[in-house]
This record gives structure tokens, C-alpha cells and sequence, in this order.
């Protein structure tokens, strides 16, 4: 029987470490780079602050060329809306060699609704 996209998110959850908003919080202001893997249409309405936008379906062509993420040992804060394909982008990153990636446990939608820090791009002004 084929796997299902909750098949492939679960199993990818069994091979990294999903840490909750405070452990989240915490490496954030100890220095992790923050990766949103979301569309750029996402990260444009909300995003965790200083997050750099690469979404999943292009994560493992842009590794390369974002020296932020190829410093393999380090920490690195992975989201996205819940958390399924933050943990997919987490699993690939570990196969590509960047140990310390983990994946936030309920994803921006969590961190929004906790009332933590968010970054919005000002609304456009035609005047």
C-alpha cells in the first residue's frame, strides 16, 4: 500500500527532535537561525522574526547557497504552518548533513496564538 503524506510526516517525526516554543525561544535568542519553510505568500501575512523564507519544495536546491544553513553544527529552528512540513524539511536537512536542525511542535500557527513575536511587512501606502 502507497504511504500517505501523513505516513511520510510521522515517519520523519520518529527521526528528529521536535522542540516546543519555549525550548524554540530559547535557541532563538541564543544564536539558531531561524528557517520558515512555508510559501513566500505565508511568510509575507506573519513570520517568526528574523526567519529566512525558503520553502520546502525548494529547501534542498537552496541549501547550498545560503551560507546561513550549510554551517553544519549550526542550530537551526525549522517551521512551518503545524509543523508537518517543518519536520520533512528537518529529516532532509539531517540527510544533508546539517546535525543540529530541529522542528518547532505546532508550528507558526501555535507561535502566533501564544502571542509571541511576529514580524509583518508594513501595509503598502499608495500616498
Amino acid at each position: 500500500m502507497a504511504k500517505t503524506s501523513h505516513d511520510l510526516v510521522m515517519a520523519a517525526k520518529s527521526r528528529i527532535r521536535e522542540v516546543n516554543l519555549a525550548q524554540a525561544r530559547e535557541m532563538m535568542q541564543a544564536g539558531a537561525v531561524v528557517l520558515d519553510v512555508r510559501e513566500p505568500a505565508e511568510y509575507a501575512a506573519g513570520h517568526l522574526p528574523a526567519a529566512i523564507n525558503i520553502p520546502r519544495g525548494l529547501l534542498e536546491f537552496r541549501l547550498a547557497g545560503t551560507p546561513e544553513l550549510t554551517q553544519t553544527q549550526q542550530p537551526i529552528v525549522v517551521y512551518c504552518k503545524t509543523s508537518g512540513r517543518a519536520a520533512l524539511a528537518t529529516a532532509v536537512l539531517h540527510e544533508m548533513g546539517v546535525a543540529n536542525a530541529v522542528s518547532v511542535a505546532g508550528g507558526y500557527d501555535a507561535w502566533a496564538e501564544a502571542g509571541l513575536p511576529v514580524d509583518t511587512p508594513p501595509p503598502v501606502d499608495f500616498e
